[in-house]
């Protein structure tokens, strides 16, 4: 049985105040949660929500960070720098890192081998634009995505790996894949883990669902068979939305 995961991605929002403000207000709400609870913040709040979230079940996540692990890289962050303040998931290749910051598959899979070398889970985000999806060519897509970012990994390191399908078109716009559509998607990113590692991998891998997640449509979205959770945007800024959606 894979545990559910619900992981914010807050991008280029918030204060070291209102970070923790939002950590005191949400962790009575979810202690003893059975659901993986995860706040993908900007860099500069991540040593103060670790403070602010000891004791708590809430996990923090980065929203990015380099292939190296040091050197003449300005402005970049290091799974080092990561690594020492206790953070415990890491989003890579999101599609506005690829859309805006020139991400490829070929530094998707090194930031992934980075991450798994050091203990950090990846959240690896994969998917198509409203073109290819119209073109018919969605799963085309994600499975070279998919087979892009494992190169390298091995078995029993793969399972460890967080997958989040992220339709292009769905990100930030109030469109949403159906969940039958998503989970179309999400068990067909299954069958090619299966068929890079084996199903015992796949059937621990878990995948999420990102794009436009709402607490009005996250309990249809989470009662399908293959969707182990959701990569959530704007609906996670807000304590009361975050709430809901955990508790879907």
């Amino acid at each position: 049985m894979r545990n559910p995961i619900i992981a914010g991605n807050w991008k280029m929002h918030k204060t070291i105040a209102e970070a923790k403000a939002f950590i005191s207000e949400i962790q009575g709400e979810i202690k003893g949660t059975d659901v993986e609870v995860v706040l993908c913040a900007p860099f500069t709040l991540l040593r103060d929500m670790k403070l602010a979230s000891e004791g708590t079940n809430i996990k923090l996540g980065a929203q990015n960070m380099h292939f190296e692990e040091k050197g003449a890289y300005t402005g970049e962050v290091s799974v080092l720098h990561l690594k020492e303040i206790g953070i415990d998931y890491v989003i890579i290749g999101h599609s506005e890192r690829r859309q805006y910051f020139g991400e490829t598959d070929e530094s998707v899979n090194r930031k992934l081998l980075k991450a798994i070398g050091h203990g950090i889970r990846p959240i690896l985000c994969v998917g198509e634009t409203l073109e290819e999806r119209e073109a018919g060519s969605t799963k085309d897509k994600v499975k070279l995505q998919v087979e892009k970012a494992f190169v390298g990994v091995p078995g029993e390191s793969a399972a460890d790996v967080v997958v989040a399908y992220e339709p292009i078109w769905a990100i930030g716009t109030g469109r949403s894949a159906t969940s039958s559509d998503a989970n179309e998607v999400i068990e067909y990113i299954r069958s090619i883990v299966e068929d890079l590692y084996s199903s015992e991998v796949s059937e621990k891998v878990r995948i999420q669902y990102g794009g436009s997640v709402n607490p009005d449509n996250v309990e249809q979205i989470m009662n399908e068979a293959d969707i182990d959770g959701a990569l959530v945007g704007g609906a996670s800024l807000e304590p009361s939305s975050f709430l809901e959606l955990v508790n879907f």
